[in-house]
């Protein structure tokens, strides 16, 4: 078997494989080492340096030990998913974001293939899958992943997953994957032993970039994608505003191209409201967060850290759903500066908006859901907003049968200063929103035990109400934005597709509004409304939907 391995720092190579040869590597002019050794899967190996230092494989594909262990061999056509894509077309992606750890009480990836039969009855038709690139400890989100190629062994490794992925297949589901080409974490990052990964001359949240000017980097991260795509039926890249890259050729549009050329789907997680990563790069869709800050201040008050871009919150919330997002050039004031560029030209498809997702939950300092915070009636009101605007519409794990359980932020550090840096960072982090109660220990297993959710507390009416939801949007075929329109009358948002209107008031109280002309007759109910003489009346954080006779 050929081991192969960019290492231009290394004057020399050895590979170690555990209980077997020690090889010495062949170095080549452009700082590549190829050894071969007469292993098979299951064999484990390191790379030894000259100075005795032994580093798992950069492009491993299973850290079994952890990853600071040895690197296992693995035959990825020996347990490669066998279904065939469920090719869900882009416009008709309906999300379910989970977390493998937390997702079922096992937190593996074959107990979460029990449950994608659980998710196409609610109607979603894609699966999200939250990174699962190999990191220290078991505990973790997954965004500090130093492992791109390896599935988490906590989550039950390569073959694990390949089975997820079946079973989403087979249940009818497309399967994405969230991958990390921004940053790697920092414990047992060990690239920048191997090579010049990483670059002084731009500047991340994480500290130094990526080096996306060399080639070999750059092949680094596209292959990546490939390994994935070759399973998965998309990506989603996190945060692409952390990629720093001024090469001719921007590597969004290289991973797009070599993405699209396998048939699959790329979409950016991206707070830029830049319609280039579309028109330019020739990505699929954005993250477009604007929805999601309007929802939450509507229904919540808060106006902390960047809620307070978001004051008045449901003329912003019309715009973002008539144009893409709010943010297309205004100032804004958590910047202090113009931000954001028109997108209005692409259509919803383009877009993936939610009211709750990882983020947005987790970056609380104590991880509350919606539901938590304003209680059902306010989640039916943002889940039926969320479902009947035109972009792609993301639920959040146990959303739909309105999970209650935190997804606080978790982590299982091995090394004591960084735990204790990110305990302190995570305190500091809040002072600006003035949250009350303690910051949860990110380091303690009950953090993320909390995070798990319960199913044995599904609320049976929420679930009706997301499955009526869906299976309406299921009746939309435009997706442009003349195809919609939004208004504000009070606190009431009126948004209608086509035949359909819907009324979603964010009121304390009961409200009463002027329909459009026509008569409408009520399809979904989230309270008890009445017509009368063109005025539709109704309650406090109240959602109707009609449809225009």
């Amino acid at each position: 078997m050929e081991f192969r391995v960019w290492a231009p720092r290394a004057s020399s190579l050895q590979l170690r494989v555990l209980d077997g040869p020690v090889v010495d590597m062949e170095r080549s002019d452009d700082g590549y080492f190829t050894g071969h050794a007469p292993v098979g899967p299951g064999a484990r190996y390191f790379f030894r340096f000259s100075d005795g230092r032994e580093r798992p494989d950069p492009r491993s594909l299973f850290q079994p030990l952890g990853v600071h262990g040895p690197s296992e061999v693995v035959d990825l056509a020996a347990i490669a998913p066998r279904t065939q894509p469920a090719r869900v077309p882009l416009e008709k992606l309906v999300f379910c974001e989970i977390h493998l750890g937390t997702f079922t009480p096992e937190g593996t990836a074959d107990a979460a293939a029990r449950f994608m039969p659980e998710l196409a009855s609610a109607l979603y038709t894609a699966v999200e899958v939250m990174p699962v690139a190999a990191f220290a400890g078991d505990r973790g989100w997954g965004y500090d992943g130093v492992a791109p190629y390896a599935a988490h062994a906590a989550y039950g490794g390569p073959a694990g997953l390949a089975r997820l992925v079946d079973a989403a297949h087979e249940a009818g589901l497309s399967a994405f994957l969230d991958v990390v080409y921004n940053h790697l974490g920092p414990e047992g990052n060990y690239l920048g032993e191997f090579g010049p990964y990483f670059t002084s001359k731009h500047k991340t949240p994480w500290g130094d970039a990526i080096d996306f000017s060399l080639r070999p980097v750059r092949d680094y991260f596209i292959e990546n994608a490939l390994r994935w795509v070759t399973w998965f039926d998309g990506l989603r890249l996190d945060a692409v505003h952390g990629i720093v890259d001024d090469s001719p050729k921007h590597i969004l549009q290289e991973i797009a191209e070599a993405v699209h050329a396998r048939g699959k789907l790329v979409i950016a997680e991206s707070d830029l409201n830049d319609p280039r990563l579309i028109d330019e790069y020739g990505l699929d869709a954005s993250w477009a967060d604007d929805l999601h800050h309007t929802l939450h201040v509507a229904l919540t008050g808060e106006h902390q850290g960047y809620y307070a871009d978001f004051q008045d919150p449901l003329p912003k919330m019309a715009h973002a759903i008539e144009r893409g997002w709010f943010y297309e050039g205004a100032f804004k004031p958590s910047f202090q500066r113009p931000h954001g560029i028109p997108a209005a030209h692409l259509p919803g498809r383009r877009f993936v908006v939610c009211a709750q997702n990882h983020d947005q939950i987790g970056n609380r300092a104590n991880g509350e859901r919606l539901i938590s915070l304003v209680g059902p009636d306010a989640a039916r009101v943002a889940a039926a907003v969320v479902a009947l605007q035109p972009a792609l519409p993301l639920f959040f794990q146990g959303e739909e049968w309105g999970a209650r359980e935190p997804f606080q932020y978790f982590t299982s550090h091995g090394d004591h200063d960084l735990a204790e840096s990110v305990r302190k960072g995570r305190r500091e982090e809040f002072k600006e929103f003035a949250w009350q109660g303690e910051v949860p220990d990110p380091q303690s297993p009950e953090t993320f035990r909390r995070s798990k959710i319960d199913r044995s507390r599904k609320d049976p009416s929420m679930l009706a109400w997301h499955q009526a939801l869906l299976e309406l949007r299921r009746r939309f075929h435009d997706d442009s934005r003349s195809s919609v329109q939004a208004s504000v009358q009070g606190k009431v948002l009126l948004m209608q597709r086509g035949k359909i209107l819907l009324v979603a008031s964010f009121g304390d109280g009961p409200f009463a509004v002027r329909m459009p002309e026509g008569n409408f007759r009520v399809l979904l109910d989230s309270g008890q409304s009445e017509q009368s003489m063109g005025i539709l009346r109704g309650r406090s954080k109240h959602a109707i939907v009609l449809e225009r006779a």
